[in-house]
């Protein structure tokens, strides 16, 4: 198995080979199938024994100290959320014996579908687990300070009353000009946020690049492998490769495989078009 390619079988097959080769991602990001909101191929199966299956092999190829990424939303139906999400989430703890980092949230800007009985679903869930300690943070500061050029005094610790003990003057400091960034990811999403519209828009199911890039800087370094065992249109390995990370996909659909391969290729041909999306 070669890095930076794409694998046109069921997931497992290709993380079985993984596992025969030794190689281990730093990141595995990824979207799976909802429940059964979508219909990619006909006869695809997926439900929570297939879920179970695929996930058993995370920890394997999983580098000590690696991260998964896990964006996923639940089915409502009959007035019920399924809470598959949350099912999947307690599977990769208590089962697979991953630490579960962050429960962040994918806020999309839009205007979506309708529903009576509740507000605008908005939202899907990213849940970031690690195997063991994690080895890699680069968190992202691009939240402009309110309070820049304030000056402030660090506080050395209570009082035997509960107050706040000042440090002297000489450790004062300035307001940092821009803070970390909340858990609350915020994009806009749908058809004209894509770069690539004649590939994308062919996948009926694709998340802002800008999400992909987000989570790869944030939980990698460069040269590190970051695996899609549902690469869908190549958005996680086209964002892996133009960030100068190493790449590994699995789409069992043979329309988006190809789908996948146009992008990734489409990224080399522009990588000075691609190098550093805009906010």
């Amino acid at each position: 198995m070669e890095l930076d390619s794409i694998h046109n079988e069921d997931c497992e097959e290709t993380m079985w080979k993984m596992g025969r080769k030794y190689i281990f991602a730093d990141l595995i990001l990824t979207s799976p199938p909802y429940d059964d909101m979508r219909n990619y191929a006909e006869g695809q199966e997926w439900n929570f024994a297939k879920f179970k299956r695929i996930a058993a092999h995370f920890p394997n190829i999983l580098a000590e100290g690696g991260r998964l990424v896990w964006i996923v939303n639940d089915r409502c139906k009959g007035y019920d959320e399924s809470g598959t999400a949350f099912k999947q989430a307690l599977w990769f703890k208590d089962i697979c014996g991953l630490k579960l980092n962050d429960t962040m949230i994918f806020a999309k800007r839009g205007v979506p579908a309708p529903n009576p009985n509740s507000y605008y679903q908005n939202f899907e869930y990213m849940f970031v687990f690690s195997k063991g300690k994690p080895k890699t943070t680069n968190i992202i500061k691009d939240v402009k300070n309110i309070n820049l050029g304030v000056k402030y005094s660090r506080h050395s610790g209570y009082d035997k009353h509960g107050r706040r003990e000042w440090k002297e003057n000489k450790d004062i400091q300035s307001v940092q000009e821009y803070r970390n960034r909340s858990n609350i990811w915020e994009y806009d999403v749908g058809f004209q946020t894509t770069k690539i519209k004649d590939i994308a828009h062919n996948h009926p199911a694709i998340f802002p690049e800008k999400l992909a890039y987000d989570h790869i800087i944030s939980w990698t370094n460069e040269g590190d492998l970051v695996y899609d065992p549902f690469c869908g249109s190549g958005t996680t390995l086209e964002q892996a490769r133009i960030s100068n990370r190493r790449y590994i996909g699995s789409e069992i659909v043979p329309e988006f495989y190809e789908l996948a391969l146009q992008r990734v290729a489409r990224a080399e041909e522009n990588m000075l078009e691609f190098k550093g999306l805009p906010e």
